[in-house]
């Protein structure tokens, strides 16, 4: 058995972890920091933890691909396994922390107007106290309910806001710090009773340009959106043109339909919207990454001992 781990942002701890792991089921493993280190002798892995496509692509040995990362919808196109019934599973469940706090930093930026009174400061400019809103009495909709939407919601709990409503496309959670939980059918009767829209949706045909122009039209004036799970989900010449005439008090966006954004993208000069380059997530978290690799590591187990994985992900669903 071969095992391939492919990231430059492990430490030394997480290799000995995998390395003790593999020799216990009498595994060979091989580390790389990037996919061009890899040598062709390599290329009949059995197991590959982290980013190899041009291994995945060819490779009919390949039998298990974990990606260190949650969204997977990069991958999802047809023929892009050699071997088909290669299985795939994903980190989601390793990055709600670290998305949920990014999320409750920028909502609290723009609702108290940190990012202006910054801008200001930096330009020598003392500013006196101007309007304000607050997470308290904040009607919030989390769109997403999976682990970074209810990290989120468990966080913004804490700030007492009037009601935290979910949204998903089953319409139900086992999470209690929803005060209700919809159906996606559901979205257009809950958006004008919405003042904080926090989207963390998968990428899937499904939820391609879910907040269209006429569901950002239902939201209230002086709403505000947050959007960390993918650019495909929101129209933004839509978002942009609702920021710009003041019907959105705020935006924050960490993904984009295009990334990077291109320079000369309308969205870099859009009124009160709030610009992070997808970096809510990713390996920088030290819990982030201890994490990640406990969850491989409790499904190395499982596929050794020929048990059904724990974090598999569903190819047609895309999650």
């Amino acid at each position: 058995m071969k095992i391939l781990v492919v990231n430059e942002l492990f430490e030394e701890k997480h290799l000995n972890l995998i390395k003790t792991a593999a020799s216990s089921y009498g595994a060979q493993v091989s580390f790389f920091k990037k996919e061009a280190e890899i040598p062709q002798s390599d290329y009949d892995a059995d197991i590959i933890y982290g980013f190899a496509p041009s291994i995945v692509n060819t490779s009919k040995k390949l039998k298990w691909l974990c990606v260190p990362w949650a969204g997977v919808d990069s991958i999802m196109k047809p023929n892009y396994f050699a071997n088909e019934k290669c299985l795939l599973t994903n980190s989601a469940g390793a990055y709600g922390v670290s998305i949920a706090e990014h999320m409750i930093a920028v909502s609290l930026m723009m609702m108290r107007r940190l990012n202006e009174f910054f801008a200001e400061t930096m330009n020598g400019k003392w500013l006196y106290p101007r309007p304000q809103k607050s997470l308290k009495d904040c009607r919030i909709t989390v769109l997403g309910t999976g682990d970074i939407g209810t990290n989120f919601a468990k966080r913004a709990k804490a700030f007492e806001p009037k009601i935290i409503t979910g949204v998903c496309r089953s319409g139900k959670s086992k999470e209690t710090v929803y005060d209700k939980v919809l159906g996606i059918g559901d979205l257009d009767k809950i958006l004008p009773e919405t003042d904080l829209l926090a989207m963390s949706l998968p990428g899937t045909p499904e939820t391609k340009g879910i907040l269209s122009r006429q569901r950002i039209s239902l939201l209230p004036n002086g709403a505000y959106i947050v959007n960390v799970g993918r650019g495909s989900a929101i129209d933004e010449d839509a978002l942009a043109d609702n920021l710009e005439s003041g019907h959105l008090a705020g935006a924050a966006l960490d993904v984009f339909q295009t990334e990077p954004l291109p320079t000369g993208n309308r969205l870099w000069k859009t009124k009160n919207l709030l610009i992070t380059p997808h970096v809510a997530g990713n390996l920088t978290l030290a819990y982030t990454k201890d994490k990640n690799v406990q969850m491989f590591l409790e499904d190395l187990k499982n596929f050794m001992e020929e048990k059904p994985l724990k974090y598999l992900v569903d190819k047609k669903l895309g999650y």
